[in-house]
């Protein structure tokens, strides 16, 4: 979900304070039960580190919320932005990263090198507080786990794909831009939404198809894109049918 952003919420990143007051207030714009959960947001930057985008991947329960590499990046592609953060929130106030966080964070700074979008910091944040991946040296050293690199080969099928969607991005503005000057402002967002859930699922379907002739086994295209296994099967019988 694409949250409104004001003009002073448009700015130059340059100090994690300001970012994390922009991020509190988007949090306080819920009602007090939705702010008792974690959020999962991720923030689009261009190349003078402005903010184009702040959007909520996932909303979870009060301990966790999912944070899938397809979803979390698939607004990044067609936005076309250089670089991102990676915003949640820790409802119990107590802003250590946990094991999950971390693996989440290492898992997205390799997905965001096969995309060329460089994933530049993660926040963790409270309603009095935050403290930034970047800051505490955990970027510099989840910047260096193997744990998520996926094989050379592999790394350019991705790449290729990312650009496909580019390309079909560019397709879907000439079609909005056509029902635009129709005035047809109601099937233009249907159409745009249709779009944007192909573009979705050509991209796994070919990605997936991709790894699975690099010989790559169900369970192992599910670590690598974030998703289980029953998914990666379904996928994978669409591709076959």
């Amino acid at each position: 979900m694409n949250v409104k952003l004001t003009d002073k919420d448009k700015i130059s990143v340059t100090n994690p304070d300001e970012l994390y007051e922009i991020m509190r207030q988007i949090l306080f714009r819920d009602n007090k039960i939705d702010r008792e959960k974690e959020h999962f947001w991720m923030i689009g930057l261009n190349m003078a580190n402005t903010i184009v985008y702040i959007e909520l991947v996932s909303m979870g329960s009060v301990k966790a919320s999912q944070a899938e590499p397809m979803n979390v990046y698939r607004v990044a592609v067609l936005k076309g932005v250089t670089s991102v953060i990676a915003v949640h929130n820790h409802p119990s106030g107590n802003l250590t990263p946990s094991e999950a966080d971390k693996d989440t964070t290492d898992r997205l700074i390799q997905v965001g090198k096969i995309l060329d979008i460089k994933f530049l910091d993660h926040f963790i944040i409270s309603a009095e507080k935050y403290i930034s991946f970047l800051d505490i040296g955990l970027m510099a050293q989840l910047e260096k786990s193997l744990k998520y690199v996926v094989p050379y080969k592999i790394e350019e099928i991705i790449r290729k794909q990312e650009m496909e969607i580019r390309l079909g991005k560019e397709k879907a503005d000439k079609l909005k831009e056509t029902t635009n000057q129709l005035k047809e402002s109601a099937k233009e967002f249907k159409e745009t939404a249709k779009i944007e859930k192909s573009l979705r699922i050509e991209f796994e379907m070919t990605v997936i198809s991709n790894l699975l002739k690099q010989k790559m086994t169900i369970e192992q295209i599910a670590v690598i894109l974030n998703l289980t296994t029953k998914e990666v099967e379904q996928v994978t019988k669409k591709i076959k049918s």
